[in-house]
């Protein structure tokens, strides 16, 4: 059984890192770019949202003896393989975790036209991986 009260407390800090997100998707590309605690806030919130999924993922395929994790990775497909993921949602989400290991390990190479194009696209994306979390609590 899924332990509601942890996943109740990641929805809650992921429901507040896309606050922060949203605040700083409100500028335009030239100042997001210019100035570094704008893309650089924006770079940490949005690896916060992405272990934020990670953990709920990891909780939920533990609690339910889904299988074995050995990567990030493998928290999509064994989500889908079950049935609690559509095929969609395991492609964006297999994208995020991608994007969060460029975040943390390839930070010196970063494109930060690609943050400022992640925090204007993708917020939805991270909703809607949510909202497979809040069933959960239903």
């Amino acid at each position: 059984m899924v332990r509601p009260e942890v996943l109740q407390r990641r929805l809650e800090q992921l429901a507040f890192y896309l606050e922060v997100l949203e605040r700083l998707r409100r500028y335009d590309e030239a100042t997001f770019l210019a100035d570094p605690e704008h893309y650089g806030s924006a770079e940490r919130f949005l690896q916060l949202a992405i272990e934020a999924l990670n953990d709920m993922g990891g909780h939920v395929v533990a609690d339910l003896q889904l299988g074995r994790v050995q990567w990030a990775r493998d928290i999509p497909r064994l989500l889908r393989e079950k049935g609690y993921l559509d095929p969609h949602l395991e492609s964006i989400w297999l994208q995020m975790i991608g994007f969060r290991n460029i975040l943390v390990h390839d930070y010196l190479d970063l494109d930060r036209r690609v943050v400022y194009r992640v925090l204007q696209e993708h917020l939805d994306d991270l909703r809607a991986l949510a909202a497979v979390f809040a069933r959960f609590l239903e």
